[in-house]
């Protein structure tokens, strides 16, 4: 009698888990943030989160849009003026230097977030604010950042001798999910005086044509 209870336990556990995950595909994660860029007006950028994707745009459903394929592990570019969809894969990013020095601290602010400081050679390259909410959006925004590194390097290395800094490096190649790990950014200030700042987090039924690159667009792949 007890096998058979702790069997029908076991059936009911499954069964509620198997309810979770149909129930978590059919729901998607928004996130808003006030970005701001120096000397320019700030604006929004709205982040779709599901187990599948991640889409970042301006909060216009219409609009162009960044779409993050999260089991084909490539970001697609959508530019509807330019009829374009421009397509990043994964690359390789040549190991960090001898004299790379990085160190991140952080500070207990209450019961779930923290501030953080991350430094290279001396040098604040990002600080800010996080929390422990949201961890799959958190997890999404570092697949990101992953996928784009090598993209990003090779910028870096095609910049002006006078435009390349350690923290380029930091912030999109070498440290990209150092700061994700730790949570949800709620405020984050970059070296180079570029913001972002939490305002809204909500659970909103799945709109499986959000995360669609339009039919027509051509498509091309970005080197990496």
């Amino acid at each position: 009698m007890r096998l058979w209870l702790a069997a029908l336990w076991l059936l009911g556990v499954g069964t509620a888990q198997a309810a979770d995950m149909v129930a978590l595909r059919q729901t998607m994660i928004t996130l808003r943030y006030i970005d701001q860029d120096p000397g320019d007006a700030p604006y929004l950028t709205r982040i779709l989160v599901t187990p599948d994707f991640m889409r970042m745009d301006s909060g216009e459903d219409g609009g162009d849009f960044v779409l993050l394929d999260r089991r084909q592990r490539k970001v697609i570019n959508v530019m509807h003026d330019n009829q374009l969809a421009m397509v990043f894969a994964p690359g390789t990013v040549p190991p960090k230097p001898a004299n790379w020095k990085s160190r991140l601290d952080t500070h207990k602010l209450t019961r779930g977030s923290r501030r953080f400081s991350l430094t290279v050679n001396g040098v604040v390259c990002s600080e800010g604010m996080v929390a422990r909410r949201a961890p799959d959006a958190a997890r999404a925004m570092a697949e990101l950042k992953s996928i784009l590194a090598a993209t990003q390097y090779r910028v870096w290395q095609d910049s002006p001798r006078e435009m390349q800094h350690d923290c380029d490096l930091a912030n999109q190649v070498w440290e990209t999910g150092t700061t994700l790990e730790l949570g949800l950014p709620l405020e984050t200030r970059e070296f180079t005086g570029r913001t972002r700042q939490f305002e809204s987090e909500s659970t909103q039924p799945l709109r499986p044509e959000l995360f669609r690159v339009p039919d027509g667009l051509k498509a091309i792949n970005a080197p990496s």
